[in-house]
C-alpha cells in the first residue's frame, strides 16, 4: 500500500504494517514494485478480506466502497475481478460479487493445498535459503512467541500465519510465495466462516518452534514432517474443535461496520 505498506515478494522484505494492515503482513504481499492503482486496490480489498472488514458472504457494494478509497468504480471493478480470480471474491448472477466462505466441507482440501505448497517451499528453503533468509524466519518466530505473551487471539494468528509466510518466502520461488499470500487469506476466510469466534492455540509459539528448529538446521524431511504435524493439527482443530485437546484464545469476530481509508496512488 501507498501509504502505509508497499511489500515484495523479493525476498520477503516487508515493512510494518499501520493502520492500514491491522491483522499482519503476511496476506499484503503483492509482486509489483510500481503499483498502479488497480495494483492498490486489489492489496486494499484483499487486506479488508483477510481482516474480516469485508466480512465473509457480504457482497461488493462498489458505490459505498469506491467512494470510501477515493477511486473510480473501473478500477475497483478490475481489482475485484482479480479477486474472483485468485477466488477471494465469488459471482453470483442476479446478485453481483460477495466474499467467499470457505466452509468445513473444504477445510481438508484447502489445507492439502497449503501443505503442498509450504512442503515444497520447505525443501528449496533447506537447500537454498541464505542465512539471512533463515535468521528472518526465526525473527518471524521471536514475534509469535511475543504475541503469545499478549494472549491476543488476532495478533497470535497473524504472527503464526507470517512464520509460514516467511518459510515460504525463504525458498526463493515467487509462485510459490504468490499462493501462499492467496492461501492465507483463505485460511482467514475459512476461520470466519466455520465459527463466531477466531480462535487460535495458545501455545502457537511453542507449535511452531520445530518448525523453525528444522530449518535452521537444514534437515528437509524433518521440516516437511514437522509441518505436515502442524497443519493437520490446525484442520483437526477447525473441523472437531470440541474433540480437540488443545487450549485457545478466542476472539470475536470483527463488528460488521465496514470503513476503508482512502488509497493514496499516482494517476487517480
Amino acid at each position: 500500500m501507498m501509504r502505509d505498506q508497499i511489500v515484495t515478494e523479493s525476498k520477503g522484505e516487508s515493512m510494518a504494517p499501520t493502520s492500514r494492515a491491522p491483522l499482519g503482513t503476511a496476506p499484503l504481499m503483492s509482486p509489483v514494485t510500481r503499483p498502479s492503482t488497480v495494483d492498490l486496490i486489489t492489496v486494499e480489498l484483499r487486506n479488508a478480506i483477510y481482516s474480516g472488514v469485508l466480512r465473509v458472504g457480504s457482497p461488493l457494494r462498489e458505490i459505498e466502497i469506491a467512494g470510501q478509497l477515493g477511486v473510480s468504480r473501473g478500477p475497483l471493478r478490475e481489482a475485484a475481478q482479480r479477486l474472483v480470480q485468485e477466488g477471494l471474491l465469488t459471482a453470483t448472477p442476479g446478485r453481483g460479487l460477495s466474499v467467499v466462505r470457505i466452509g468445513l466441507d473444504r477445510v481438508p482440501a484447502l489445507y492439502e493445498a497449503r501443505r503442498t505448497v509450504e512442503t515444497a517451499a520447505a525443501r528449496l528453503a533447506v537447500a537454498h535459503a541464505s542465512d539471512t533468509e533463515v535468521a528472518a524466519v526465526r525473527a518471524a518466530h521471536d514475534d509469535l512467541v511475543a504475541a503469545g505473551r499478549s494472549e491476543d487471539a488476532r495478533r497470535i494468528g497473524d504472527a503464526d500465519l507470517n512464520v509460514h509466510w516467511t518459510l515460504v518466502a525463504a525458498s526463493g520461488n515467487p509462485w510459490l510465495l504468490r499462493y501462499m499470500t492467496t492461501l492465507i487469506v483463505e485460511v482467514r476466510v475459512a476461520s470466519f466462516t466455520v465459527s463466531g469466534e477466531y480462535a487460535v492455540r495458545k501455545d502457537s509459539a511453542e507449535y511452531h518452534e520445530d518448525i523453525v528448529d528444522r530449518l535452521e538446521a537444514r534437515d528437509a524431511d524433518g521440516l516437511v514432517a514437522a509441518i505436515t504435524a502442524n497443519l493437520d493439527g490446525a484442520v483437526e482443530r477447525l473441523l472437531a474443535p470440541q474433540a480437540a485437546d488443545v487450549e485457545t484464545l478466542e476472539e470475536p469476530q470483527p463488528a460488521a461496520t465496514m470503513r476503508l481509508d482512502p488509497i493514496e496512488s499516482p494517476g487517480l
